[in-house]
């Protein structure tokens, strides 16, 4: 198994402006993220993890939280379920907000 590899805020904005085809998942409370979100990132609920189940292995997803220790932990829970192309947010949204968007609130 291969490790989850850990990405930048910096790195991920340069994907997200290039459009880089991958999912962008924010895996923390439905209050956290009405606090503060990622334009084109989706609330993992249960029928958004019935979705990305159904997505092919390969598909590149990206899991944010907080400070990026949840997401590090639903990126390795997607690896035992088969998928092959994982990405964490290292720092989480917290990162985001300090290194690429200040207009995103940290809390």
């Amino acid at each position: 198994m291969s490790a989850i590899r850990q990405l930048s805020a910096p790195e991920l904005k340069a994907m997200l402006e290039r459009g880089d085809a991958l999912e962008l998942v924010d895996v923390r409370t439905p209050e956290e993220r009405d606090i503060a979100r990622i334009d084109g990132s989706t609330l993992l609920d249960q029928a958004e993890l019935e979705r990305l189940m159904a997505l092919d292995k390969q598909t590149l997803i990206v899991f944010q939280c907080h400070h990026g220790m949840r997401s590090q932990s639903a990126a390795e829970y997607f690896q035992r379920a088969g998928f092959e192309n994982l990405c964490n947010l290292a720092g989480g949204i917290d990162e985001w907000s300090a290194l690429v968007d200040r207009s995103v609130a940290r809390y």
